[in-house]
């Protein structure tokens, strides 16, 4: 299974790949909105995890354009900050809240792969 990280934060990105790859996950990734849509389409990836600040394109444009082009991909939008009542985030899969911990991320991933794989 493929996983595209997606967040601005170089040092956040070198510690998922870590993680998710100890998990047994192929992870590629993007630190940017404009370079996340290239890898997406390049890589085709099973499953996203997606920043929503961004300096060049929020995660929820991103999100919007990645749901136009393959609607069935689950995305993970994760932020340290609280936007559940943003309607826009609703489109996502799932929402995560940014942690030193991946244990909440390593799980919804999980729970929607295998979700994935039933429907």
């Amino acid at each position: 299974m493929k996983v595209l990280v997606v967040d601005d934060e170089k040092n956040i990105l070198k510690l998922y790949q870590a993680e998710l790859e100890d998990e047994g996950y192929t992870v590629v990734t993007a630190n940017s909105g404009r370079e996340a849509l290239e890898v997406f389409e390049k890589e085709n990836p099973d499953i996203v995890t997606l920043d929503i600040l961004m300096p060049d394109m929020d995660g929820i444009q991103v999100l919007r354009q990645m749901k136009e082009k393959r609607s069935t991909v689950p995305i993970i939008m994760l932020t340290a900050y609280d936007y559940r009542d943003d309607f826009s985030v609703w489109i996502s899969d799932a929402y995560v809240v940014k942690s030193s911990d991946l244990g909440n991320l390593k799980t919804t991933i999980k729970q929607l792969l295998k979700r994935t794989a039933t429907s």
